[in-house]
């Protein structure tokens, strides 16, 4: 009885039981779009602008939804292939008449689900450098070490090489210091190491190394390579050098100027050109 008043037409060929299998799916659908923006929101809160992430997450709830009442819709005997010809044929003419807001939308999809930055990370994108100030669904926006706004569209981002300074914990430097040679090697070693030790930043693990690298014309250059965090990399890095330079000259190790001895042989003559003096010299 119950399911013969349900099969009867109450709209054309429309039952209340097509009503009713059409409200389930949409419903079904609405939990499954909830569900998704939870978790975009926790997998996403910290690389993508909350902003933009409220407007990605709104994106992918209406294609869901959208999707759940097409497939929902064979329910009202309703022909899918007539409206996947006139869908089909609205996408195209939009995808055309959008091609470059399209790429950039599917790029910053991909760029924000592979994660390969976040704000506030210092990174290198093609020839922009600087500190990544929002991911947004069409562009990333990135503030240069001289403070210029830079809007860089994600199709770009997508295709070019992403360096990312600060993806690890840490990251290494090194220094070149050449001392003269009748400088004490072994206790300039001594004294970097020292340096390096007491310097709460420079990393132990891995651990610093300072060893002579080459006998050069002018000098003996020792190599020095540090570990440290990656978010104060840059402030160590200029920081050392010259508390080494100062350490050095404190213990009288002389870092020597670019020399060449010139061995003159016995009786050789030597001439010694002199500029033509001036009008007023004379």
């Amino acid at each position: 009885m119950v399911f013969d008043s349900l099969s009867s037409p109450i709209i054309g060929t429309v039952t209340p039981l097509d009503i009713l299998v059409f409200g389930i799916a949409v419903l079904v659908t609405v939990i499954i779009a909830r569900i998704v923006a939870i978790y975009l929101k926790k997998a996403l809160g910290d690389r993508v602008d909350p902003t933009e992430l409220d407007k990605l997450v709104k994106v992918i709830q209406a294609v869901i939804v959208i999707i759940g009442v097409y497939a929902a819709l064979p329910s009202f005997d309703i022909q899918l292939a007539d409206m996947l010809v006139v869908g089909g044929t609205l996408g195209l003419v939009a995808a055309f008449a959008s091609q470059r807001i399209v790429s950039n939308l599917g790029s910053g999809l991909f760029v924000i689900a592979e994660r390969p930055m976040k704000p506030g990370d210092n990174v290198a994108i093609g020839s922009v450098s600087g500190t990544v100030e929002q991911i947004r669904v069409l562009s990333t926006i990135i503030k240069t070490y001289e403070g210029v706004y830079v809007r860089v569209p994600n199709e770009k981002v997508f295709n070019s090489e992403i360096i990312n300074y600060v993806a690890n914990v840490a990251r290494r430097f090194e220094y070149t210091i050449g001392i003269s040679y009748g400088s004490d090697a072994e206790a300039a070693i001594q004294i970097i190491e020292s340096l390096l030790k007491a310097h709460p930043f420079v990393l132990a693990h891995p651990a610093p190394s300072v060893f002579v690298e080459e006998l050069a014309d002018s000098s003996v250059k020792i190599r020095v390579f540090i570990w440290a965090p990656s978010r104060v990399w840059w402030s160590v890095r200029t920081e050392m050098l010259w508390e080494i330079k100062k350490a050095l000259d404190e213990a009288g190790i002389e870092i020597p100027f670019p020399q060449r001895v010139v061995t003159i042989a016995e009786g050789a003559r030597v001439e010694v050109a002199h500029a033509p003096a001036e009008e007023g010299d004379r």
